[in-house]
């Protein structure tokens, strides 16, 4: 079993987290620039990492319906899915990642640049975690 990938996709970057070898934790990586080759730099990262599963941010409203955002994630989802056949694409819910990862940062003393450049991170962190949480509670 391969590393499991989570994406937190805004429309300046990336997060980008990844889970230790037993699906066990999450740790943020870094975030890819969304308006730049981040396409090269996520293959990099899936050979690289050995990743057999890629977590996708799905922005769902708090009503639980999905705006025009989300149909984005779900077109970028597709193509990525015929451009990694070996890799499994799992859209999951991120709301309130964003908020959180905003409220650890301001409880933390990070310059402005700083933080901006890890709330993304920090997001697919959760995201991933709270992916991994879900899928490993049956294991318990």
């Amino acid at each position: 079993m391969g590393h499991i990938l989570a994406l937190d996709v805004g429309s300046v970057r990336i997060g980008v987290a990844i889970s230790d070898p037993f699906g066990t934790f999450a740790q943020g990586v870094g975030f890819l620039d969304a308006k730049g080759s981040w396409l090269d730099q996520l293959t990099r990262l899936i050979e690289e990492r050995n990743v057999s599963t890629v977590v996708v941010g799905l922005p769902v409203r708090t009503s639980g319906k999905h705006d025009r955002e989300a149909g984005k994630v779900v077109s970028m989802v597709d193509k990525l899915k015929r451009m990694f056949p070996d890799v499994s694409f799992v859209l999951w819910d991120e709301r309130y990642t964003t908020a959180m990862a905003q409220k650890l940062m301001l409880e933390s003393n990070m310059s402005g640049k700083k933080k901006r450049d890890k709330v993304d991170m920090i997001a697919a962190t959760l995201l991933l975690q709270s992916y991994l949480d879900y899928k490993n509670q049956d294991k318990t």
